[in-house]
């Protein structure tokens, strides 16, 4: 849990942490120093400011946007963030006038690298992290009471000295005159890790209950608003996700804002938080046992190993002298592959490990976290702290807890061929010394693209002798940039999806066997389709859709809003379709236009943040609903009857997407696709070099 306490600028433990807007932490005296003074507040400073307010107001400038020259870092802290010094005033710049307020500023969150801009309050408007401070002060009495209870292991004296360090390899505790007399950090000892005395388990923060903070009804004080400070916290702003009292609705920004009870929402976000724990203690504890699936592997591997060593040693020495020097050659490559086996596994358990320990210690911190009774507090730090927890939880992919390799060895000795061939003994799995692979010859005839897909198919010329193991395949960019590796496998035939609409790819192809990789192919020019030709996608679909002609119809089977989404998918380009509404009873409530592929199917359109639509406006019967999509520009534009129904009505969304529509029952509509854009939409020409 330390990781999670302490400062992402400074390393130590967090003091006066505050909240940047980006969610993330940072302490209030470090946030002073990566802060830069703008020319107009040092003048305002020399004109007579305060000292300490105007501390507060102090900017992070980068080289561009300063506008003085260039500046070299002077100082890096622990954990590798920059501190700039001071920018310099420009030459001939003349004195602020006194009073005068400081010129624009903005703080760079050392970890996301977001700025963040500064109003008039500086540093003083960001809020006050109470419930990471008052965690931060349990852990670290916890702390020091766990140091004052650890004592040396190896002292004389009476009472042993208190330890100072805890060698993990040795597992023994030492004081600093013991560790230097017993544990020098030279010879055997020098790869030995020292770190600091265990925490005690009774002791706050190390285990224990700890007890270090009061509860809200245990006297402390209740936290007031920032805005107000006779006010305290009493509902909780959805829309700016923060805590406000009662006069910031009557009078401040929150009053046209979605407000809910403090209580309730402070309740809801610790179930929230507690169902997210618990996804990812399961994880750990399947984590731990996959641990010790993986030493066990270790044993077998040793223990397979050495079973087959000796079983090789017998089928050699049971076989003519001419087999004593391929022996030793056999034997070399059973060694390697039990080498290369236990580093596999030992990667796998390191790896392993480093997850197990971050996630524990987010776990620890999550915990404590919980223990707080500060409302206000909570909800500063819940929505971000569950989302880390849900990403924590799905670091653990499918497959992460299985091993990579196992316990046997595939390795097959042949001892069945005559003396003649005694010589050429050898493991199936053997390289033999072939020649690499001659050139591939790329079949044009069965090359060919659709929509944003492409596919190539090769073979090797004739009477060619070389063995092939594999073939290598590789495309550029689009744009004429590098070439990289979208396939290596044995097929001959194969389809690259999810490519830029208008573009031009070069794509090529070589062949590898085990003594080498063989030369490349010629490169081969592929031209993807300027408009998309799509359908609706029956395999995403919600199961309550119903697909027709040609999965170009969609209707639906349940009076409830379900979603269907297009089989293309865009990231760039200008694309437009339309939907034309076939049926429309009892005024239903279509929507039309894009999501994510991960959108929620079972709700209407546009009902959370993975898609953006429009709803009837202007819909009816015979109706045509056209969707424009302009990734060039980043928004979206919707046209009824071939009339553009306003200004772009998203704009500034960025990503891929896929063409979506939710529809019920009393709704059947028909895709059309391949269209040109509306001739009032200039699509910028592509280069096709």
């Amino acid at each position: 849990m330390e990781e999670e306490l302490k400062c992402p600028v400074c390393g130590s433990l967090f003091r006066e942490p505050i909240i940047l807007p980006c969610s993330h932490n940072v302490c209030l005296p470090c946030a002073r120093t990566i802060a830069v003074q703008t020319p107009e507040s040092e003048q305002h400073l020399a004109a007579g400011g305060g000292g300490g307010d105007h501390a507060d107001k102090l900017s992070l400038h980068s080289e561009t946007d300063s506008g003085y020259g260039s500046y070299t870092p002077s100082l890096k802290s622990p954990n590798g963030v920059r501190v700039l010094p001071l920018v310099p005033a420009p030459p001939g710049a003349a004195a602020a006038p006194r009073g005068a307020g400081p010129a624009s500023s903005s703080l760079t969150c050392p970890q996301c690298h977001r700025s963040a801009s500064l109003d008039q309050r500086g540093l003083r408007g960001f809020q006050r992290n109470r419930l990471l401070e008052a965690i931060v002060q349990r852990y670290q009495q916890g702390r020091a009471a766990a140091a004052a209870a650890a004592k040396c292991q190896l002292c004389d004296r009476s009472p042993p000295e208190p330890a100072a360090v805890l060698c993990e390899q040795c597992e023994v505790l030492y004081c600093a005159a013991c560790q230097l007399r017993c544990h020098p950090a030279r010879g055997p000892f020098a790869k030995h890790r020292l770190a600091p005395p265990p925490a005690h388990p009774g002791a706050p923060g190390g285990g224990g209950d700890g007890g270090g903070g009061k509860g809200a009804g245990g006297g402390r004080k209740l936290p007031t608003c920032a805005e107000h400070d006779l006010e305290n916290y009493s509902m909780y702003c959805v829309s700016c996700r923060s805590p406000v009292c009662y006069q910031c609705l009557e009078e401040g920004k929150h009053s046209k804002h979605d407000v809910k009870a403090l209580g309730a929402m402070w309740k809801q976000h610790k179930a929230q938080l507690s169902q997210a724990l618990n996804g990812v203690s399961d994880k750990a504890k399947e984590a731990k046992e996959f641990l010790v699936q993986l030493k066990n592997l270790l044993q077998q591997i040793q223990e397979n190993g050495l079973d087959y060593e000796a079983c090789l040693v017998a089928q050699c020495d049971a076989l003519v002298d001419a087999l004593t020097r391929q022996k030793a050659k056999l034997l070399t490559k059973v060694t390697k592959e039990r080498e290369h086996k236990l580093k596999v596994v030992w990667d796998q358990i390191n790896h392993c490990t480093l997850k197990l320990r971050q996630s524990t210690g987010l776990m620890e911190y999550c915990l404590e976290v919980i223990k707080e009774n500060d409302p206000s507090g909570f909800l500063q730090i819940s929505d971000a702290l569950i989302k880390r927890v849900q990403v924590s939880q799905e670091q653990w992919v499918k497959g992460a807890l299985e091993p990579k390799v196992s316990a046997e060895f595939d390795l097959t000795l042949d001892s069945e061929p005559l003396l003649q061939s005694i010589h050429q003994l050898d493991f199936i799995q053997m390289k033999f010394p072939f020649s690499v692979p001659p050139v591939p010859l790329l079949q044009l005839e069965k090359c060919c693209t659709r929509n944003n897909s492409v596919t190539l198919a090769w073979r090797m010329p004739p009477l060619s002798h070389n063995p092939v193991e594999g073939y290598i395949l590789e495309l550029d960019d689009g744009d004429g940039g590098q070439f990289r590796e979208v396939y290596v496998g044995k097929e001959t035939l194969c389809t690259i999806d999810g490519l830029h609409f208008n573009s031009t790819y070069n794509a090529r192809v070589k062949a590898f066997n085990s003594s080498g990789v063989g030369p490349y192919s010629k490169t081969v020019i592929l031209q993807t389709s300027d408009v998309a030709w799509f359908t609706f996608d029956p395999s995403s679909a919600h199961r309550d859709i119903v697909l027709s002609n040609d999965n170009q119809t969609a209707t639906c089977n349940s009076y409830d809003d379900r979603v269907v989404l297009g089989t293309a998918a865009f990231s760039k380009g200008v694309h437009y379709w339309e939907l034309h509404v076939d049926r429309y009873d009892n005024h239903p409530d279509p929507a039309f236009g894009i999501a994510r592929i991960n959108v929620v199917k079972d709700m209407m359109l546009g009902k959370d943040d993975k898609a953006w639509a429009m709803t009837e406006g202007g819909v009816s019967k015979g109706a045509t609903v056209g969707v424009l999509l302009d990734l060039n520009k980043h928004n979206l534009t919707f046209y009824i009857n071939g009339q553009q129904q306003g200004p772009p009505a998203f704009e500034n969304i960025e990503g891929v997407f896929m063409p979506a529509l939710s529809l019920n029952r009393n709704v059947q509509v028909t895709l059309h696709t391949g269209l040109e854009v509306p001739q009032s939409v200039k699509q910028p020409k592509l280069p096709n070099n």
